[in-house]
């Protein structure tokens, strides 16, 4: 029988599905089951044939309650319209949509339940009771810990397992792992925020004697963060918290919780660092099983996360196995990625296997090397990196070693096990990362351009480990600045409403008393206890900080979520008045040498703090090709630049959108003070840094993309600021010279200002700098350098560092000319204005929004362009053609043809 659906089947199901409403959510995560706090915020897709004006009807269904319908005006972040849930309770719900005599069918049904809440929680904290020893041992070379108990019952009908803890934990009943979610119960602003996690557990639990265990290792708490290996310093002590809830067919109810009946032993992995890796030796004995610590640890309240959790994502098999003349074998898994290597042939007992990872081979010998990724912070010695696991075989048939205690970014793995066989059938790379859920796509008639977008989609992934990082190596911490740059392109990619909410918690959580934002959160370095002077000195730059402004504004206008504002305005507000602060009180020293009393203007040039700059841009080369550095005195030379320019442009950019967020919340005081704000700075920006000639005093590529795209150029000069731009380029050989805050909008300013031909010729540049340089060079993810792996095979820097590639976002909202409509949010409305080129004959992508899924397709035959779009309900599309003329479209499906002309 054949069980495939025609094309015509399919069409058929979809205009159904179209009858109703679809798509339910709320607004919080969950592994099994979606689990939420007592207030869930629920969301839908409209269906088709029903005005956008229409009201919903909502039917919610209880534990214990009788059905509640309710009727609302909005299908996107309801708020939760019944009394508030209670710890388990378990929800039902559907909705249809109506308007005046049309009704849509109901939606499916959507279930969810409410976590355990904080005040609900009886369980104690406990520690392994050898914990306090490790402690004093280096990060890096501490064992996990097992933590066990016992219990009896009868046969369950429901098992509920609620956990968490001041490390990375897996829950195991009966020897059964509990849910799919890893590296739980993720990273954090621990001093603040803690996430539980639930799974269902009833296929586990037996009548008779249960085993409970807890496996517990440093993880972000109190391993070790940042280049530098430096360990957190989130709490001394490990700790963990579970309850496991039983009920019974005659609806008792029974709770096993962590307390002083519990043990802890030592197990078979006798060391586990998220950065450094893990050893596991099954032919280790079992420790003595000890008493645990009991609420040793304090702990912020319980919480429940809005974001998708971290999980096994893909598997991939070993490209090639290769012997090296040492006895070594390197594995190529053909793609750069965050995870772990997993091993199903051990070998015999007492079998050692060595295994480092990395993301690049040496040119000459073919072995791994990860030299480029060791850093040496001024006055202290080079910190080696090092991604390295060992596993000893007990011999056992079945025997897989998997370290889920560790996570590594590589491509590449360097294997050692002296004479023992090694077999490539036994080798997965296991992708590791949050599981968010795709929203975008993109093909072309360009090749290069295909490989471009789904490399920066890899980049992306193997950074989106629970928070969004600068790389999945070196560093691996969540850089305010990488993400405030990707963030636009991230929207395009995945959802990343609940990921980034979950995120800007923790970067709320960090903020200085003084109102700064930390460079990285969850800062695990801690660097508003001000206990560093040299991070506490390089705390507050532009461009990082501004992601408490922006990224919730992205969320904003992607997701349509004003709440995201409100729970992130106080933390807006007070960097924003940090930088004025700073701005009016502080001088960058060459301002000071000009004159010893500030201009009028200087009250708002935000120059003398620290800012990273334009970070990353292309070094200069000196006529024998040799690369230039941009400072003579080196990096102290680099960090006493005046980067005001920077700074000041960003300082408008910031307190522009944070009148606009005022004006959304109702603060019409704050609106017009910051609106007022926002005009001198930009005035400021334009006396210092803007010349009557159009050219600024930097006279950087960056600083004109940064000018144009901010609105601080005036319209009599944008002309001339353009052409200046264009110049740098033709001078640079058709080459980009920006860096990390201004490469994304590098490509759009052009475009949109008349030079779309010289956007394609950037984007399409060969030669280094450029991004088919990098793809040419073997990149499978974005370089943190514009030549990461130089001429020579070489390898500079991280080689996993997304924020170039926030390029692809042009290839949405240009190439396939897909975009939000000025002013709208949510997508209520957009644009599909594709810019043409004689290297790209067609396009398509989809992009599935909060109202449905948007289709673009387009394509030239001789001088005509076909186009056909697809409008979801709720949602209207301008579509424009490249001779100007543009035609309205939607809800449904438009097609059109019109004549291009040469191109």
């Amino acid at each position: 029988m054949n069980n495939r659906l025609t094309h015509m089947e399919w069409e058929a199901m979809a205009a159904m599905a179209m009858l109703a409403p679809y798509d339910l959510t709320i607004d919080f995560g969950g592994d099994q089951f979606p689990v939420s706090g007592s207030r869930p915020r629920l969301s839908w897709k409209p269906p088709g044939g029903i005005p956008a004006y229409a009201g919903h009807e909502l039917e919610i269904h209880v534990d214990g309650r009788s059905p509640q319908t309710e009727h609302v005006g909005d299908h996107l972040f309801v708020d939760w319209p019944a009394r508030p849930l209670g710890s388990g309770e378990r929800v039902r719900w559907r909705v249809r949509t109506h308007a005046e005599a049309e009704i849509s069918q109901w939606s499916a049904w959507h279930a969810f339940e409410a976590g355990l809440l904080d005040e609900d929680w009886t369980a104690h904290w406990i520690t392994p009771a050898d914990d306090p020893q490790d402690a004093r041992r280096r990060p890096g070379t501490r064992p996990t810990h097992v933590l066990r108990s016992t219990f009896t019952t009868a046969e369950v009908v429901r098992a509920r397992l609620y956990s968490t803890a001041l490390g990375v934990y897996e829950a195991f009943v009966n020897g059964e792992r509990a849910g799919t979610v890893e590296l739980a119960p993720g990273s954090t602003s621990y001093d603040r925020t803690l996430y539980a996690q639930a799974a269902d557990v009833t296929a586990s639990v037996r009548p008779g004697v249960n085993t409970v265990e807890i496996v517990l290792s440093d993880g972000w708490y109190r391993g070790q963060v940042g280049a530098f290996r430096k360990p957190a310093g989130w709490g001394e002590l490990l700790a963990a918290r579970l309850e496991l809830h039983l009920e019974y067919a005659d609806g008792s109810r029974r709770v096993v919780r962590t307390d002083e009946h519990w043990t802890s032993a030592r197990g078979p992995v006798t060391r586990a660092d998220l950065r450094d890796g893990q050893i596991t030796d099954f032919l280790a004995p079992r420790g003595p099983e000890r008493p645990v610590l009991v609420d040793a640890v304090t702990a912020p309240a319980v919480d429940w996360s809005p974001a998708p959790p971290v999980r096994r994502v893909e598997d991939r098999p070993v490209v090639s196995l290769t012997r090296l003349p040492d006895g070594a074998w390197i594995a190529d898994f053909g793609q750069n990625a965050s995870g772990w290597l997993v091993l199903t042939d051990l070998g015999p007992a007492g079998t050692r296997t060595v295994i480092d990872h990395g993301e690049h081979l040496d040119p000459a010998t073919g072995d791994l090397t990860t030299s480029h990724l060791d850093i040496q912070r001024p006055g202290d010695p080079v910190t080696v990196f090092v991604q390295h696991d060992e596993v000893v075989s007990s011999g056992a048939p079945g025997e897989t070693f998997e370290p889920r205690h560790t996570v590594h970014g590589f491509r590449y793995a360097r294997l050692e096990r002296g004479d023992v066989p090694l077999d490539a059938a036994g080798l997965t790379m296991r992708v590791v990362h949050t599981d968010l859920r795709p929203t975008g796509t993109f093909a072309c008639g360009n090749e290069d351009l295909n490989r471009l977008h789904e490399v920066v989609r890899w980049s992306f992934r193997g950074n989106a480990v629970d928070v969004p990082t600068d790389c999945p190596t070196r560093e691996c911490i969540g850089w305010t600045g990488d993400y405030q740059v990707f963030a636009p392109s991230a929207a395009r990619l995945y959802d990343v409403s609940g990921f980034s909410r979950k995120w800007l918690r923790s970067v709320r959580d960090d903020q200085l008393d003084d109102g700064r934002i930390a460079n990285f959160s969850p800062d695990g370095r801690r660097a508003k206890l001000r206990t560093d002077r040299r991070l506490d000195m390089m705390t507050g730059s532009a461009g990082w900080g501004d992601a408490i402004v922006l990224v919730p504004w992205v969320l904003y206008e992607t997701y349509g979520d004003s709440r995201v504002l409100a729970e992130n305005w106080d933390a807006m507000v007070r960097w924003v008045e940090w930088a004025l602060t700073t701005a009016r009180t502080a001088r960058h020293p060459s301002r000071v040498a000009r004159s010893t009393q500030p201009l009028p203007h200087e009250e708002f040039v935000w120059d003398g703090s620290f800012h990273w700059g334009e970070w990353s841009e292309p070094k200069a080369r000196a006529e024998d090709g040799s690369l230039i550095e941009p400072v003579e005195d080196g990096p102290d030379g680099w960090m006493t630049t005046d980067k005001g320019e920077v700074g000041t442009a960003f300082l408008h950019r910031s307190t522009s959108i944070l009148a606009e967020v005022a004006t959304l919340l109702g603060r019409d005081a704050e609106a017009a003070r910051y609106t007022e704000l926002a005009q001198r700075i930009k005035d400021a920006w334009r006396t210092e840094f803007l010349e009557d000639t159009g050219r600024t005093t930097t006279d950087t590529q960056a600083s004109y993309v940064r000018a144009l795209t901010f609105g601080l150029v005036p319209e009599k000069l944008r002309d001339a600021a353009v052409e200046r731009l264009v110049v740098l380029i033709r001078a640079a050989g058709t080459h980009l010279g920006t860096g990390f805050l201004s490469t994304a909008d590098l490509l759009p300013v052009l475009a949109d200002t008349g030079h779309a031909g010289l956007a394609y010729e950037v984007l399409l540049q060969r030669s280094a700098p450029s991004w088919l340089a990098m793809l040419d060079r073997g990149a499978t993810t974005m370089w943190e350098d514009w030549e990461g792996i130089d001429e020579n095979g070489d390898a500079h820097d991280s080689l996993n560092h997304y924020s170039k590639g926030a390029v692809i976002n042009f290839l949405h909202t240009h190439t396939l000319g897909l975009r939000q409509a000025e002013g709208s949010v949510a997508w209520e409305s957009f644009v599909v204005a594709p810019v043409l080129h004689a290297s790209v004959g067609w396009a398509r992508g989809t992009f599935d929004g909060p109202r449905g899924t948007i289709a673009v397709e387009w394509r030239t035959e001789g001088d005509e362009l076909h186009i056909t779009v697809d409008v979801p309900p709720a949602s209207t599309a301008a579509v424009v053609f490249p001779g100007g003329e543009e035609l309205t479209a939607g809800p449904g499906r438009f097609t059109a043809r019109r004549s291009v002309g040469a191109r």
